[in-house]
């Protein structure tokens, strides 16, 4: 199994109070309304930052993080470049995300506890 995870910053204009409301109410329905994302998305889970401050540890700097499971890399490709994705998703995204302070990761997990 293959996780994609992507570690997400709000845009400037939105609070985190807003930032996770949306990203709950609105984006979810929205991205697994796509029939790519139903296909191929085998999980996906929302973490949302608690504002929490820990000594020596610098700020938090993401508002929050997406976890998406696939079977393989291909599908991660079949989904974001999917057509419906890139006309519905992708500009929802433009609207709460600061895409460029956004990052990712693709990985496999290695279970050990």
């Amino acid at each position: 199994m293959i996780k994609f995870t992507i570690l997400l910053k709000r845009k400037s204009t939105m609070t985190h109070e807003q930032f996770v409301e949306y990203h709950k109410v609105q984006h979810a329905p929205l991205f697994i309304s796509i029939p790519a994302v139903q296909a191929h998305v085998r999980r996906y889970v929302q973490q949302h930052a608690l504002p929490v401050e820990l000594p020596g540890l610098p700020p938090v700097k993401y508002d929050g993080i997406t976890e998406l499971w696939f079977d393989d890399v291909p599908a991660i490709a079949t989904v974001f470049g999917d057509p419906q994705y890139l006309a519905q998703v992708r500009p929802d995204e433009e609207k709460f995300l600061d895409l460029h302070g956004c990052d990712f990761i693709i990985s496999q997990e290695t279970p050990i506890l």
